[in-house]
């Protein structure tokens, strides 16, 4: 992936982050939880990373994977 891609991906997943943690606060909404936030922040360093495959796509599998248990104990609790 060439250079002014992977910036503007990284950018984008920082807005996003930043409406998460940011824009929501108002509302009464729910806040990002611990998981959710260390597995964003791994697929984040899977885009930075990505020039070496292997470590980007591990980041980024692994950032899902955080997620997914992330979303399984949230669906256990009831939250």
């Amino acid at each position: 992936m060439s250079v002014p891609y992977t910036l503007v991906g990284i950018a984008a997943l920082a807005v996003i982050g930043a409406l998460l943690v940011f824009g929501g606060r108002g509302r009464g909404s729910a806040r990002l939880s611990r998981l959710a936030a260390l597995a964003f922040a791994v697929v984040v360093a899977g885009a930075v990373f990505g020039d070496n495959r292997l470590v980007g796509y591990g980041l980024m599998g692994l950032g899902v994977l955080i997620a997914v248990v992330d979303i399984v104990l949230k669906s256990r609790r009831g939250v």
